[in-house]
């Protein structure tokens, strides 16, 4: 089976390797740098001036990803003045993750990315839904095999770069009429 074709994998607590991948996922700055190293190799210093941090820092965001198996260094190349560099390539492994607590730090991941985006240029949708469990969990699987099916595809090379982010969650919103509760309106 294809690495990307494997189940989500889910971090639990009390495990070594997942607390440690936990952590390394707990960052806006290192999920950014995980998208900048979706469809080309980025080196440190690329990533830090990106990002618009410290040089230093941004080393030790990328050793904590590669540590963890998040980002995987390429060979080195040369750069300009013929210095050695290191570019980095983020392996895939976080689309297949899924942690405890980490929703919090995709939103806020979301924001920072956002942040610069014209308005008409962000399209955004907020559908409210009312699922039995079988039909959320059914809603869950079509959209993750949706996603995974694109994803699999590869990067078209004329291609432009897009961020799809997406969130289900309990509509916490009680009904206007308790007696209401199952019917549907239009």
């Amino acid at each position: 089976m294809a690495a990307d074709r494997e189940e989500r994998i889910e971090l639990r607590r009390g495990d070594p390797e997942a607390e440690a991948r936990m952590r390394a996922l707990s960052s806006p700055l290192r999920l950014r740098v995980l998208r900048l190293c979706a469809f080309e190799s980025r080196t440190n210093k690329e990533l830090a001036e990106l990002l618009g941090v410290n040089p230093g820092t941004m080393l030790h965001h990328v050793r904590t990803l590669v540590q963890t198996g998040f980002l995987a260094a390429e060979p080195e190349r040369s750069g300009a003045q013929g210095a050695r560099e290191v570019p980095y390539r983020a392996t895939g492994l976080s689309w297949r993750t899924s942690m405890p607590g980490g929703s919090y730090v995709l939103v806020e991941t979301f924001l920072q990315q956002i942040a610069g985006v014209a308005d008409e240029d962000l399209d955004a949708t907020w559908l409210g839904l009312k699922l039995n469990d079988e039909h959320k969990s059914e809603f869950q699987h079509r959209l993750y095999a949706l996603l995974n099916e694109f994803k699999e595809r590869g990067a078209d090379p004329d291609g432009d770069t897009y961020s799809f982010f997406s969130a289900l969650h309990p509509d916490l919103n009680p009904p206007a009429n308790p007696s209401s509760v199952g019917e549907r309106s239009g």
